[in-house]
């Protein structure tokens, strides 16, 4: 896998970031710097053009920070959330149907590593190749294959250890997923609205799946300062439902 990319932090807080490459890139705000210079000395001050910046290891939250977008993307609050309760793994493989901006294919693929694989699927191929590109600045795009394809008419993967949904429909991509998961794999489902998730519940009743849950995640920032703290103003409050499934071959 190619090295990871390196973020510049300035005394302002202001984030500057490297791709993966080696050699001279032309940063916005900062110019050309040379990124293999820069390697081994994560953590330390360096002076670039009389300005000091700290040198850092690139990690998921700045990834999905420095994204290209042309859309709303899945965002930290619920990515964290989709990983932890879809239990992926390093060495896990997963499949994930609308690619979008590729923010949770790159939390996906940061969280399986070199051992395991992602499979994206999505029909537009704006959203692949903007995913693509974004992936391959991270530094991961060994561990993902993008497919051209509507994941609602079958996934070809067998054996899966989580199956992502993040489409209009999702319950039409339920079935293909069950065939697609192993015994007591996970299913995951991101939708904007409750219609979404009822109808997407009810195709899950529908096949042996169990642990059916639907859960909203709000995010509410804290302002700390010397004379004390206080709720942020700005609230990141409603973004989309997620629906979580467990496969199974017999139910009750």
């Amino acid at each position: 896998m190619t090295e990871a990319p390196i973020v510049l932090l300035d005394p302002k807080g202001r984030r500057f970031w490297l791709p993966s490459a080696e050699g001279p890139v032309r940063v916005e705000g900062l110019g050309v710097v040379d990124v293999a210079r820069l390697r081994g000395k994560e953590g330390r001050k360096v002076d670039l053009a009389g300005r000091p910046l700290v040198v850092l290891r690139a990690s998921t939250m700045d990834a999905l920070s420095h994204l290209e977008r042309a859309a709303q993307t899945i965002g930290a609050k619920d990515i964290a959330s989709l990983l932890l309760r879809a239990d992926v793994r390093p060495g896990g493989h997963v499949v994930e149907g609308g690619s979008g901006t590729g923010s949770l294919t790159l939390a996906l693929a940061r969280t399986v590593g070199p051992a395991g694989s992602v499979v994206s699927y999505d029909l537009r191929p704006k959203a692949l190749s903007m995913a693509r590109g974004n992936v391959r600045r991270a530094g991961l795009a060994e561990i993902v294959a993008f497919h051209e394809g509507d994941i609602r008419t079958g996934i070809t993967e067998r054996e899966q250890d989580a199956v992502f949904l993040d489409i209009p429909d999702p319950w039409a991509a339920i079935p293909g997923a069950w065939n697609a998961l192993r015994p007591c794999g996970h299913l995951a489902t991101f939708s904007p609205n409750m219609e979404q998730v009822k109808e997407t519940v009810a195709a899950l009743r529908a096949h042996p799946f169990i642990d059916v849950s639907t859960i909203e995640l709000i995010e509410r920032e804290m302002e700390v300062r010397e004379v004390g703290v206080r709720p942020s103003f700005a609230a990141l409050g409603h973004t989309g439902y997620l629906t979580f499934a467990r496969k199974v071959l017999d139910t009750f």
